[in-house]
């Protein structure tokens, strides 16, 4: 009985002290903040009220008030090609094309165009008429008696 009576004392001794200390925590959080210089006070307008209009503030709860219009745009079901192209957009920011893929996003300017059309032009497939000219100049030739090369 000798022990728990002096357990108990000090259960009651560190209950005291606990209560203390919090009371303590409470009275030390109450800084006081610095007042601001007199010079720095910033003399504010007052807006001259016109006693014609008064205010009528709205109510928008059920069976009061209708609501304003808003802006739906965003909510709006938009045809397929507009939203393909604007993911397209997006993805294109967020990803990293690489340069041989990327080389024909653009067109080339009109002198690079022009050459390089020329160039083709030297390589481009024989028309149906001309083949037809080579093919009797050919056969005049072998007419003729000429070898063919």
């Amino acid at each position: 009985s000798c022990r728990s009576e002096s357990s108990n004392i000090s259960l009651i001794h560190f209950y005291k002290r606990s209560k203390t200390m919090v009371q303590k925590k409470g009275k030390k959080g109450g800084k006081k903040v610095a007042a601001a210089p007199l010079a720095v006070k910033k003399v504010v307008p007052q807006k001259v009220v016109n006693p014609l209009f008064e205010k009528r503030p709205r109510n928008f709860s059920i069976g009061q008030n209708i609501q304003p219009k808003r802006d739906l745009s965003r909510f709006v079901r938009w045809p397929k090609y507009i939203r393909l192209q604007r993911q397209k957009a997006v993805l294109q920011t967020r990803l990293k094309i690489p340069p041989p893929i990327n080389q024909f996003s653009s067109t080339l300017d009109k002198q690079t165009a022009t050459q390089l059309f020329k160039l083709m032009d030297k390589y481009r497939p024989e028309s149906k008429e001309a083949k037809k000219e080579r093919l009797k100049a050919r056969a005049a030739e072998k007419a003729e008696g000429k070898t063919d090369a």
